[in-house]
């Protein structure tokens, strides 16, 4: 009869988890979360930042194009309804802005040899990074004396 007990006992025991086993799973999914969840935030954030670098560098080689064909300076560039960036009017298209919000920060065209555009994101973990004639791609927002 004893053995009868045991023998039940044992097939009862077996049927599932533990609740410590269960609570070891549920710890250990946590630890992976606070792993994986900062990572991905940071992923994004050089995402945007990737998307604002591509911009203003797009930006910074079309006024430069722009130089070069009309010995002039053109106008700041802004967005269009459009979603496109822009200088002197709507026919000079620079290109078409990323799924960001980036803005144009900061502008200064003093001479063909002399000129800087930043734009800012501010989903971004750089936020303002601009391009001049001077010093190419860099972050940070234009500084007259050194950039244009």
């Amino acid at each position: 009869m004893l053995a009868r007990i045991r023998q039940s006992a044992k097939t009862e025991n077996d049927k599932g988890f533990t609740l410590i086993e269960l609570l070891v799973v549920m710890i250990i999914i946590g630890i992976l979360a606070a792993i994986a969840i900062p990572v991905f935030l940071n992923q994004r954030k050089k995402a945007e930042d990737t998307a604002t670098k591509s911009d203003v560098t797009t930006i910074g080689k079309e006024v430069a194009t722009y130089y070069v064909d009309n010995t002039a300076a053109p106008a700041a560039p802004t967005v269009n309804a459009g979603g496109q960036y822009t200088f002197n009017g709507a026919a000079n298209i620079v290109g078409r802005r990323s799924r960001t919000t980036i803005a144009v920060a900061t502008t200064g065209f003093t001479s063909p040899t002399a000129w800087c555009v930043a734009l800012t994101n501010t989903a971004g973990s750089t936020q303002t990074w601009k391009y001049s004639a001077a010093n190419g791609l860099q972050s940070g927002d234009c500084t007259a004396g050194t950039d244009f």
